[in-house]
């Protein structure tokens, strides 16, 4: 294997000599930017950021060159890198409004091309944003009916499991499974079986998703696009993955489109935002357009299906290795709840090691390391430095959930760190799984409702055992790039 990677490498430096003429320079608003390691030509500074290592390569570059520096990925993409708590809240926080644009993911920016809520900018993210909050808000999330359809999809869940019958299984397709049908409730107004062949598809892609552009490819990708998009490569697997999604999220936008109502308040998210759209139909500036629609539900069902589902399957995983935590965690919840009863939200703050728990679990995976990519909206002021509009901004979020000078001991599985000293729950200001300022993750209050109804409605409901020796279970990522993928394991559990 590494063989063919060293071949792959020869390759693609082959095909960057002969691009040569592409690589001459081109005109920067160079302001004053943060030093880092000198560029090479063509190559950009490839040498200290080997794809597949990229996170932790950006990692030891803050080492020499401090929490705030420039790397260059690939000839012309430039970014400035901004590590630990410290440097991330002083720009996303305190500096909100000027890192509120969205950089660039080379991956999916083909399939968006500045679409939907997540990718675009200016005013035409925020209308999107403005609409999605309150649509939310307006279905029910924050509220009794939200928390009822997460607690319904967590009795289904359940039910899933118990199927198992005590066999050993790996529990990554009925999790993304539960995630994806409490989004496509609140999209499409929909849930499906978990035995339909065509939602299993759908939840199989947005896995390939995540997986492509986390991968080693992905991150090759990330610095080489310009050249790589022509070539055959993994990117058609991503793009195929991409096309499963979206030809499901037309169809359903289609079925709505044929039994639209103009009366009565709309039923998801979908109906929301075609009324939106007839509503401004006639206005020459209006962002609800059938592009931003579907780009749109893409995003949120990828999202929906593979965040969340990640982070409770590593949880899972977190319990399985660490026996005295799951037993401590059932014993709160005997205590405080009785044997059975499911969870509800308002429960939490009686349970403050459960929800300790579940922020460590948070803060160990680090789901984005390296955060969604910003961009500058005007030119700025920044430490020091001047950042001209549009500069790329990589504000590494890993970093500020593993940052030593905030948690002691970072690597180490640790939930007591967000108890105080009576046992309370106690919050720590550098956890920032969701990122920070005006683009904080839309879903952040329902991740975190749909986080501690499904793994408490699982651990009142089994005792969770590991076919193999607690100690033999691997934390480390599978695959570390955009996303932190946790590794697989096989579960098995014994009803209560």
């Amino acid at each position: 294997m590494e063989a063919a990677g060293t071949w792959a490498l020869l390759l693609l430096l082959l095909l960057l000599l002969l691009m040569l003429p592409l690589a001459l320079p081109r005109t920067w608003t160079r302001g004053h930017l943060p030093p880092g390691p000198a560029p090479l030509p063509l190559l950009g500074n490839l040498l200290q950021l080997r794809p597949g290592a990229l996170y932790s390569g950006l990692l030891r570059l803050s080492k020499k060159h401090g929490p705030v520096f420039t790397v260059h990925l690939g000839p012309w993409r430039r970014v400035v890198v901004l590590v630990g708590h410290q440097a991330v809240r002083e720009a996303l926080g305190d500096q909100a409004e000027e890192f509120s644009g969205r950089g660039m993911l080379a991956t999916l920016d083909r399939t968006f091309d500045g679409h939907g809520v997540l990718f675009a900018n200016g005013e035409r993210w925020r209308q999107l944003r403005k609409f999605t909050t309150l649509a939310l808000r307006d279905l029910g999330m924050g509220k009794r009916e939200g928390e009822e359809l997460i607690q319904a999809e967590a009795q289904c869940l359940v039910e899933a499991f118990q199927g198992t019958k005590g066999q050993p299984f790996d529990p990554s397709l009925l999790l993304a499974q539960a995630t994806s049908n409490i989004i496509c409730s609140l999209t499409f107004g929909l849930r499906f079986p978990y035995d339909d062949q065509e939602f299993q598809a759908v939840v199989r892609a947005a896995g390939g998703i995540l997986l492509g552009t986390s991968s080693r490819w992905g991150q090759t990708y990330e610095m080489f696009s310009w050249l790589l998009q022509s070539l055959p490569g993994p990117h058609t697997q991503l793009l195929s993955h991409m096309s499963t999604l979206a030809t499901f999220a037309i169809k359903q936008v289609q079925r709505h489109q044929g039994s639209l109502g103009a009366s009565g308040p709309p039923l998801d998210m979908v109906d929301a935002f075609l009324l939106k759209m007839a509503k401004e139909e006639q206005d020459p500036n209006t962002e609800f357009t059938d592009k931003n629609l579907l780009m749109t539900v893409i995003y949120q069902l990828f999202s929906g299906t593979v965040t969340v589902s990640a982070t409770a399957r590593y949880t899972l995983l977190l319990l399985l290795k660490y026996p005295q935590v799951q037993e401590r965690v059932r014993e709160e919840l005997t205590r405080e709840l009785g044997p059975g009863r499911a969870p509800g939200l308002g429960d939490r703050v009686r349970l403050p090691y459960t929800d300790a728990v579940l922020h460590e679990a948070q803060r160990l995976l680090a789901l984005v390391p390296m955060g969604i990519p910003r961009a500058l909206t005007r030119t700025t002021r920044f430490r020091g430095y001047t950042l001209p509009q549009g500069t790329e901004v990589f504000p590494l979020l890993g970093s500020v959930l593993h940052d030593p000078e905030v948690f002691e001991q970072p690597e180490e599985f640790n939930p007591d760190r967000f108890l105080d000293a009576d046992g309370g729950f106690k919050k720590q200001e550098a956890f920032l799984p969701f990122s920070l300022g005006k683009r904080v993750c839309l879903g952040e209050g329902l991740a975190r409702a749909e986080l501690f109804l499904l793994v408490t409605a699982i651990l009142q409901a089994f005792f969770l055992e590991s076919p193999c020796p607690p100690r033999s279970l691997s934390l480390l990522p599978a695959v570390s790039g955009l996303f932190n993928i946790p590794p697989a394991f096989q579960l098995q559990v014994r009803p209560r």
